[in-house]
């Protein structure tokens, strides 16, 4: 027989397994954690002069609506010549929250819409400051035969790979390669 508490809600007498100081159920912020010397390096590598430069001209040469700040890139420049500091001062400090990002629904070709969330052109900014520092990180743990989602690890690469297991592997390879290029596995 389940036990039942006699109240509906939550156990609030403090009578069941869980310890009764968890009032939260959301994971720790970085400014929570007792840090490490690894996590403060990769953030200033992070957030240093030249990536900070390079993730600006990628975000500005990749365009993309405005969050919803609704500030466009132009504008967001401007934004951040004068807020910079405090921003990467709270992101040192684990006290930076991304905004929300903005809701739009694209039609899908055979009918209905998905739905796209934009984040705002800071929040693109810094995650691709953070994605230049990590990803060559991370690439090198990847099979040199894994092709999803990553750079320089295009459907060529692919099918090149493919067509040479081909003969020591039947045609299982190339069903893989071309199901996942046109999208159907």
């Amino acid at each position: 027989m389940h036990q039942k508490p006699g109240k509906l809600g939550r156990n609030g007498g403090g009578r069941g397994e869980a310890e009764s100081e968890a009032v939260c159920d959301e994971a720790r912020t970085a400014r929570h954690e007792t840090g490490s010397p690894g996590r403060d390096d990769l953030l200033a590598r992070a957030l240093a002069k030249a990536n900070m430069e390079a993730a600006w001209k990628r975000v500005k040469s990749n365009g993309g609506s405005a969050g919803v700040d609704g500030l466009s890139i132009a504008e967001t420049a401007d934004y951040l010549k004068a807020h910079w500091p405090r921003i990467r001062e709270s992101l040192f400090d684990g006290s930076y929250r991304p905004a929300p990002v903005r809701r739009v629904q694209i039609p899908k070709p055979g009918g209905g819409v998905r739905e796209l969330g934009i984040p705002t052109v800071t929040d693109r900014l810094i995650q691709q400051a953070l994605l230049q520092v990590l990803q060559p990180m991370i690439d090198r743990t990847f099979s040199e035969h894994s092709y999803g989602f990553r750079a320089a690890a295009r459907t060529t690469r692919c099918s090149k790979h493919s067509a040479t297991c081909r003969t020591a592997t039947g045609w299982w390879s190339m069903w893989i390669w071309r199901s996942s290029s046109t999208g159907s596995i």
